[in-house]
C-alpha cells in the first residue's frame, strides 16, 4: 500500500500570514508545511508539500500523484471556483482525496462559496484554519487503513 500523500496548495497561499489575515489567519505556509511534515511522520506517511500559483503546474502535480497512486490533500484556493482543468485532474485520483480550505467557504460571499471540486473528493475540511492540515492528514491515514 502506498503511504505517500501530496499536499497541494493553490494560488496566493504562498502569502499566508500576510494576505487577508482576517480571513486566512496569521500562520504562514512554511509553518503549515512544518506542522504537516511532523504529522505525516507521526502517521508514517511520506509527504510531498507543494504550492503553485499556476494552474498547469497543479494539473501536472495531480497527474504525478495519480501515476504514483498517492493520496492527495488539496487546498485549491482560487482554482476551487472555476478551474475545469484542475477538476478533471482530480478525477484521476484513485487514492484518498481531501479538499481543504482555511476559511469556511460556505459562510463567505457568493463568489467564494461554491467549490466545483467538492463533488469529486472523499471529504472537505474547511473553516479550521491551519489546524485543518493535520486533521486532513489523519483522515488520509484512516482512509488508507480502511482501504486495506
Amino acid at each position: 500500500m502506498n503511504r505517500t500523500v501530496f499536499i497541494l496548495n493553490g494560488p496566493n497561499l504562498n502569502l499566508l500570514g500576510r494576505r487577508e489575515p482576517h480571513i486566512y489567519g496569521y500562520t504562514t505556509l512554511d509553518e503549515i508545511r512544518a506542522a504537516s511534515l511532523a504529522t505525516a511522520a507521526e502517521l508514517d506517511l511520506q509527504c510531498e508539500f507543494r504550492q503553485t500559483n499556476h494552474e498547469g503546474v497543479m494539473v501536472d502535480w495531480l497527474q504525478e500523484a495519480f501515476e504514483q497512486q498517492a493520496a492527495v490533500i488539496i487546498n485549491p484556493a482560487g482554482f476551487s471556483f472555476h478551474s475545469i482543468a484542475v477538476l478533471d485532474a482530480l478525477k484521476l485520483i484513485q487514492a484518498p482525496l481531501i479538499e481543504l480550505h482555511l476559511s469556511n467557504i460556505h459562510a463567505r460571499d457568493e463568489l467564494h462559496r461554491h467549490s466545483i471540486m467538492s463533488g469529486v473528493v472523499n471529504a472537505v475540511v474547511c473553516g479550521l484554519g491551519a489546524a485543518g492540515y493535520p486533521l486532513a492528514l489523519r483522515a488520509v491515514a484512516q482512509l488508507l487503513t480502511r482501504d486495506v
